[in-house]
């Protein structure tokens, strides 16, 4: 506040309600606990559930929810880990921001370029998927759908960050009202026996069409990685930190509702749409939800599903674009990325650090253009590897916060994690098993080969930015 200010008096008020309504990083505190926990519920339901439960089915049959049941305990354990640190220290930067504080400043220059990375490869993921559910209706190249999509899309993200968080809100209420309908009519069918598939329903067919474990244990190990992609992005919340009106009340939460809405969406859905219809009659590329309407003799009621999925990778796509121009920015401003991504509109939307990924999730349309048939499937190991880097940065980082608080070092957090650190450790076991498992895949073994490719980009760069930045506290050791 100017000297100016401070003689006019009647300006001051003004000043400090400016501040309640701009965090430090420079972003508009505009988004609600409304928004924000719409924006927690439908980050976790998006293309992994409505598409990629397609080919896991096809693998592990019905013991895919019990897959998604333990992948989901695991996703609460990160979770806690993440409103722990929250709650010590909410920025915008998030696990980047304690990445960087806990393990290291590589740590954080590392983590946050791959978390950009997983949302550019999600943003292409996703609006491929929304390319694929739009041949349900219309006789179209899926390239011409995903690019009129990202640019959409884009616009959008540039308003400002309220537009974004409404947005949101109502792409993620069509998806809860979707799913818990749908839940809703198996029920009916499975109770009262109505529509084409009332005479063959039953619970039955969770066990009865090869057993529960149709494949062995060994096929279902081998869905993990279609699970946990499923579960990316339920940390985006940590990201919405420095734009939220009041985050130490409403990101605890938000986090909160992790377990009941995995219980809901992922386990509870499965179970009755595989009650409802054998998973033998499942396709791989075809959405679960989309097809067991079909079956059901519903065609009306497919192409509602079908909306509803289109609305969740657009929705995942819309949350990528957020995302992405944060981290850029958040890089920026810890010297660790170009100055100018630390540009905001006046609206407060990084500007260029949205333009530049949004140019490159256009990667998707080419995609798309080449190869139409198996776009989804090469991108989705890429995304997942890249999105559980940032899982492993919160583990290791709340551990660490952990031993710090505990020895008085750090102040305790308000929002403790239940269980920590053997919870974190126990999560950090699972994602390096998941890994391994991908190492087996032979379709998602690409990811791993290009992993050591990005490493060695970031290595070199993190270097070179270092040799130019020598006096930057930002490549400075813990």
């Amino acid at each position: 506040m100017t000297s100016a200010k401070v003689e006019e008096g009647q300006e001051e008020p003004q000043a400090a309600a400016a501040a309640d309504t701009t965090s430090a990083e420079g972003y508009q505190r505009a988004l609600g606990a409304r928004q924000i926990q719409m924006i927690a519920i439908g980050g976790a339901i998006g293309t992994g559930l409505f598409l990629g439960a397609g080919k896991a089915i096809s693998k592990a049959g019905p013991s895919l929810v019990l897959a998604y049941a333990i992948a989901g305990l695991v996703i609460f354990f990160i979770m806690r880990a993440l409103g722990e640190l929250l709650m010590y220290r909410p920025v915008s930067g998030s696990f980047s921001e304690y990445a960087r504080e806990f393990i290291g400043p590589f740590a954080g220059f590392v983590t946050g370029w791959t978390y950009w990375l997983f949302w550019v490869v999600t943003g292409i993921t996703e609006v491929t998927a929304a390319a694929q559910y739009m041949t349900f209706w219309f006789d179209i190249p899926q390239w011409v759908s995903a690019l009129i999509f990202t640019i959409i899309l884009y616009g959008v993200n540039l308003i400002s960050v309220k537009v974004f968080g409404e947005l949101e809100f109502w792409f993620s209420m069509v998806k809860v009202t979707a799913i818990v309908g749908m839940i809703l009519i198996c029920a009916g069918i499975l109770t009262l026996g109505f529509s084409d598939a009332g005479d063959s329903a039953s619970v039955t067919h969770l066990w009865a069409d090869g057993g529960f474990f149709p494949h062995g244990i060994s096929g279902t190990l081998m869905t993990l990685q279609i699970v946990m992609f499923a579960f990316l992005a339920v940390e985006l919340v940590g990201v919405t930190a420095g734009e939220s009106k009041d985050p130490k009340s409403v990101l605890p939460k938000a986090i909160n509702t992790v377990p009941w809405r995995i219980a809901v969406f992922y386990v509870g859905a499965l179970v009755m749409i595989l009650s409802v219809v054998p998973w033998t009659e499942f396709q791989p590329g075809v959405s679960p939800f989309v097809a067991a309407f079909q079956k059901m003799g519903l065609g009306l009621g497919a192409g509602i599903v079908n909306f509803v999925v289109l609305t969740a990778a657009l929705s995942s796509c819309n949350s990528g674009m957020y995302s992405t121009g944060r981290m850029l920015r958040d890089l920026a401003l810890n010297g660790q990325g170009p100055k100018t991504f630390t540009r905001l509109t006046r609206s407060g939307t990084p500007l260029v650090g949205t333009t530049v990924s949004a140019a490159l999730m256009l990667v998707g349309v080419w995609i798309n253009y080449q190869w139409p048939g198996d776009a989804f499937t090469y991108v989705v190991s890429f995304a997942t590897i890249s999105g559980m880097w940032a899982w492993i940065m919160i583990l290791i980082s709340q551990i660490r916060y952990r031993r710090l608080a505990d020895r008085g070092v750090l102040p305790q957090s308000g929002f403790r994690a239940p269980g920590a650190p053997y919870t974190s450790v126990f999560a950090l076991a699972f994602i390096g098993m998941v890994i391994v498992m991908m190492g087996i895949d032979k379709d998602a073994r690409i990811s791993l080969y290009c992993a050591p490719l990005w490493a060695l980009i970031l290595g070199v760069s993190y270097v070179v930015l270092k040799a130019r930045n020598p006096g930057n506290k930002a490549f400075a050791g813990r």
